[in-house]
């Protein structure tokens, strides 16, 4: 019986290798096709701005010390220094983008043009064009180019990026330092990712191969259909190593459709600043888990408000689409105009609450400015903290916060570890305004000992939630 086995284990083997190698590789995606469909329509775009002749140090008594900035792309990429002196050359930068209409509109990063005097296009059969700059958003980081061409110009098409899921594979096709017609390929890692500086994008993230110079350059399903625009890396070296994110091709889109438009990207604005929830949050604001977004801070008279939305809610769902993290918000709120009405679904003490709003622009912040008084400081407490009112010359030195009591010792380690510190301002016990030393400490009295509390302080001109369970004070 053994020897049977151990001929047929042997016979196996020899069957395996005498298969052809596609056979052997079955389900592995071949990209082949994708790419001579795609490659086409992909550009490499290279960028100048232009220098001047200036001063040498000391012409007409100049210092030459002055020296105008250098752009944040070449300094980013090129690590570029200021020269000495009036006199500054031409500085030169890459990147990448795609044709996406017959006509000639191209794709790609704002910072691969950003503050670019001359912007040369060149296509995969080395014609070059000088492009138009049709318009610019920093916020969502795209930029819409124009060549002009006697022939019919290879085109992408935009496909769509809402059924994408994580796992799917991708390619990508690009200029990485310089380096064209790249083809580089992976998997959706995750979908909805944000960073500070586009938090209206939702990133796909891939573990797809980007480099500098692959930036504005087209992330591909396997039918070859744009689905995100390469944007940025994450990486504490300047090289890839495996986390990649792209611009959703329905937020590249909308942004291009507005800029050929108007030349502008007008956003809704919800009036609202908002955090993350904690374990211990949503314990204390009566949450079955920690999910939503909180709402720290409102914008007065902003579209929040005037809809009846306060602080300490936290926002479940926006347009019905849940908001699972406080990121979840911004992307939502930000892909609809101004004027658009929007439902707000959010937990108040514990209970749901609705909530229609008509959204704001997105054009700068309303300044906030109040007053108040008092003193007489408040001893120790079941939440381990020394407060006292606020003096008139005190509550303008702490930036004008709207009533509240502010923090002058902390005694309790349960305090100190949730970050709280001497100077901040309480302005709300578990969703109950703080106005003064009085409110304080009733507020402070129906406190239940081992439970979650959440408190809303003020620092630095910025409100926000902290939440931590106070010790009971009989416990050593």
């Amino acid at each position: 019986m053994k020897q049977v086995i151990t001929v047929r284990f042997a016979a196996l083997i020899m069957l395996f290798f005498s298969l052809p190698l596609a056979a052997k590789v079955s389900g592995l995606p071949d990209f082949t096709e994708l790419v001579d469909k795609a490659a086409p329509a992909v550009v490499n775009i290279r960028v100048t701005q232009f220098g001047n002749r200036g001063r040498e140090p000391g012409e007409n008594g100049e210092s030459g010390e002055a020296h105008p900035e250098v752009p944040e792309f070449f300094r980013r990429y090129f690590n570029i220094p200021n020269e000495p002196g009036g006199r500054r050359p031409d500085r030169t930068g890459a990147g990448s983008g795609f044709i996406y209409t017959a006509d000639g509109f191209i794709l790609t990063n704002h910072h691969v043009i950003e503050d670019a005097d001359e912007i040369i296009v060149r296509m995969a059969d080395r014609h070059e064009f000088e492009a138009e700059l049709i318009g610019s958003d920093e916020a969502s980081d795209i930029a819409v180019l124009k060549i002009n061409s006697d022939k019919t110009l290879p085109f992408l098409r935009l496909g769509e990026s809402e059924s994408v899921k994580a796992g799917q594979w991708v390619a990508a096709i690009g200029s990485p330092f310089n380096f064209e017609q790249s083809v580089t390929a992976g998997i959706v890692s995750a979908k909805g990712r944000t960073n500070r500086a586009q938090q209206y994008v939702p990133f796909i993230q891939t573990d797809v191969a980007i480099n500098r110079g692959n930036s504005g350059g087209p992330l591909l399903n396997m039918e070859g259909d744009v689905i995100g625009i390469n944007s940025w890396i994450l990486s504490s070296s300047g090289g890839y190593i495996g986390l990649s994110f792209s611009i959703p091709v329905e937020v590249a889109a909308s942004t291009a459709r507005q800029l050929r438009e108007t030349g502008k990207v007008e956003r809704g604005l919800l009036g609202v600043v908002v955090g993350a929830v904690t374990r211990e949050m949503a314990e204390a604001l009566d949450l079955d888990r920690p999910v939503g977004a909180l709402v720290n801070d409102i914008t007065p008279d902003g579209s929040a408000e005037r809809a009846g939305i306060e602080p300490g809610d936290v926002i479940l769902s926006f347009n019905d689409e849940p908001v699972e993290t406080w990121n979840d918000l911004p992307p939502l709120v930000g892909a609809n105009p101004p004027g658009t009405k929007a439902t707000v679904l959010v937990s108040r003490e514990g209970k749901e609450k609705t909530f229609e709003v008509t959204l704001d622009a997105l054009d700068g912040e309303n300044d906030e400015a109040i007053a108040g008084s008092g003193d007489s400081p408040q001893n120790t407490n079941i939440l381990g903290l020394v407060v006292e009112n606020i003096s008139s010359d005190r509550r303008r030195e702490l930036g004008d916060p709207v009533g509240g009591v502010v923090i002058t010792d902390i005694e309790s380690d349960e305090a100190w570890r949730a970050g709280l510190r001497p100077g901040d301002v309480i302005l709300m016990i578990n969703n109950r305004n703080v106005e003064n030393m009085d409110d304080f400490k009733t507020l402070v009295d129906s406190v239940e000992p081992n439970r979650a509390v959440a408190l809303r302080i003020w620092r630095n001109g910025t409100a926000n939630f902290v939440a931590y369970t106070p010790r009971d004070k009989d416990e050593g």
